[in-house]
C-alpha cells in the first residue's frame, strides 16, 4: 500500500517512514503535530500548531499568535507635549515597536515603550502635528496589528483669554453684562463648575468662544460682597481648562446707614 494524499492531508502507510522535506526546510503546520514517532523532522520554523510528545532533530521556532489591539488611553493628547499612552490588546511580546500613523501616511515612532504584560503597553510619545492617528504595534518577530480607526487625537487644549481674577465691581441693583472668552483649535463651550454668581446674574450660552454673564443684580447684601466662581472651557475634543473669577457687588449708599 502506498501513502495517499487527500487535499492537504497525507496518510502514510502503516509502518513506513514519512519524510517531510529536507533539513532546513520550512514546515508549516496549521493543525496539530504530535506523535511519538517523529524522529527525523528537521525544520527551521513551524509557523503554528501544537507539538505534543514530538522528538525533533532540527531547530524549531514556534512563533506566537499575531498581536491584537483593543484601545488606547487617553484618546486625546496635546501637541509638543510628552505623553504616556496606555495601549491594551493581546499577544504583545517584549518589547514591541509602537507607531502612530496619520491619515496622510506619516509615521511617528514612540520615544519609549514599556512592556507591562502581554495585554498592556505604555508608550511615551511627543507629537507636533495636530491630527488623528492610527495605532500600530509590531512584535519583535515581525507580527503586527494596526487599529481599525484613528483612535488617538492630537489637539490643543482650550485656554482662557480673559485674565483670571476680578471681572469688576458693580453697584447693587445695577444691570450687569461682562464677557468671558477662551480659545482652542475647535469650538469652545464655557460653563460654571463651582461657586456662585451674584443674585440675578446668569451665564449665557457660548457664542464664538465667548460667554456673557448678565442680568440685573437683585441681592440684599448690606456690605460690599465678592462672589467667587470657577468657569470651565471645554472644546470639541472634550479637553477642558478651568479658571477662577470673581464679581464684586458694592452696597454703596443704598445700605450706607441712617441719617438723623
Amino acid at each position: 500500500m502506498t501513502s495517499r494524499i487527500k487535499a492537504d492531508t497525507i496518510l502514510p502507510q502503516s509502518g513506513t517512514t514519512l519524510n517531510l522535506g529536507n533539513a532546513g526546510s520550512t514546515i508549516n503546520v496549521t493543525g496539530t503535530l504530535d506523535g511519538n514517532g517523529l524522529t527525523g523532522l528537521n525544520a527551521d520554523n513551524i509557523s503554528s500548531g501544537t507539538l505534543a510528545n514530538a522528538r525533533l532533530s532540527g531547530q524549531v521556532v514556534l512563533t506566537t499568535d499575531f498581536p491584537t489591539y483593543t484601545s488606547v488611553s487617553p484618546t486625546t493628547i496635546e501637541p509638543s507635549t510628552a505623553s504616556d499612552l496606555t495601549i491594551t490588546g493581546t499577544n504583545f511580546v517584549s518589547v514591541p515597536v509602537v507607531e502612530l500613523i496619520s491619515g496622510t501616511g506619516a509615521i511617528l515612532r514612540a520615544d519609549k515603550v514599556t512592556f507591562n504584560s502581554s495585554t498592556s503597553l505604555t508608550a511615551n510619545v511627543n507629537v507636533t502635528t495636530e491630527t488623528d492617528y492610527f495605532i500600530r504595534i509590531e512584535n519583535n518577530n515581525g507580527q503586527s496589528v494596526r487599529s481599525t480607526n484613528a483612535d488617538l487625537t492630537v489637539s490643543q487644549a482650550p485656554s482662557f483669554t480673559t485674565a483670571a481674577g476680578s471681572l469688576g465691581t458693580f453697584d447693587q441693583g445695577s444691570a450687569i453684562s461682562v464677557g468671558v472668552s477662551a480659545t482652542s483649535d475647535s469650538a469652545v463651550n464655557i460653563t460654571l463648575v463651582s461657586g456662585s454668581l451674584p443674585t440675578g446674574l446668569t451665564l449665557g450660552s457660548t457664542v464664538s468662544n465667548t460667554a456673557t454673564i448678565s442680568g440685573t443684580e437683585s441681592g440684599s447684601d448690606t456690605s460690599d460682597t465678592a462672589y467667587n466662581f470657577t468657569l470651565r472651557a471645554t472644546d470639541a475634543e472634550s479637553q477642558a481648562s478651568d479658571r477662577a473669577f470673581s464679581i464684586t457687588i458694592s452696597a454703596g449708599i443704598l445700605n450706607g446707614g441712617q441719617f438723623n
